[in-house]
């Protein structure tokens, strides 16, 4: 179409516009899906956190989601709740080279969607640089594929670490002394026995 507007049949542009649409659409679907589900992994995961962290958190409950949406906290906050989690579920000094690779895939997506999503809707200069822009759309979906993966990856961590602290029993207090036998609690059938 760039070279020869006339070449390409109508039924073709039609079926290449419903294409279009159609995986725009399920795109956005797939996405939202997905973000609920991390944000209900995340608030899961930092409640525990919480209860784990000897140094806090650096940001407050409420910033799990709006550290998400509002502007230019976006590119920072998130993964400052990350790394609070990790640090809080993981011996001091543990590498965290998994978070960072998802977070800089993650912002390059990101990046790359914002400025597709430019040169297709604010600054559609002509068919070569939409076809330019539609190709760098395609790098941006690899992109975030590439952030989902990762992002797996660091779900499965952070959640195989803090199930390993779950199943593992408290230390003892005190070395060498026995932990406190459990007492009974007095019910009203023992209490009408003696």
């Amino acid at each position: 179409m760039a070279s020869d507007f006339n070449s390409v049949p109508e039924a073709a542009m039609r079926t290449g516009e419903l294409l279009v649409l159609g995986s725009g659409a399920a795109r956005i679907f797939i996405f939202l899906v997905a973000a609920a589900g991390f944000l209900a992994w995340l608030f899961r995961v930092r409640t525990n956190a919480v209860s784990l962290s000897l140094t806090g958190h650096r940001h407050g409950r409420s910033w799990l989601i709006a550290g998400w949406v509002m502007p230019i906290s976006w590119f920072w906050i998130p993964k400052q709740i990350v790394d609070d989690i990790w640090r809080a579920s993981t011996p001091p000094g543990s590498a965290k080279g998994l978070i960072n690779a998802w977070w800089a895939a993650w912002l390059t997506a990101w990046v790359m969607a914002k400025v597709t999503w430019g040169r297709l809707y604010l600054f559609p200069i002509d068919l070569e640089g939409i076809a330019f822009a539609l190709r760098l759309e395609v790098v941006g979906i690899g992109l975030m594929l590439i952030a989902a993966v990762l992002a797996i990856g660091v779900i499965r961590k952070i959640t195989a670490v803090q199930e390993t602290l779950r199943s593992t029993p408290p230390a003892d207090p005190v070395p060498g002394k026995p932990p406190p036998t459990p007492s009974t609690p007095s019910t009203p059938e023992s209490a009408a026995a003696s």
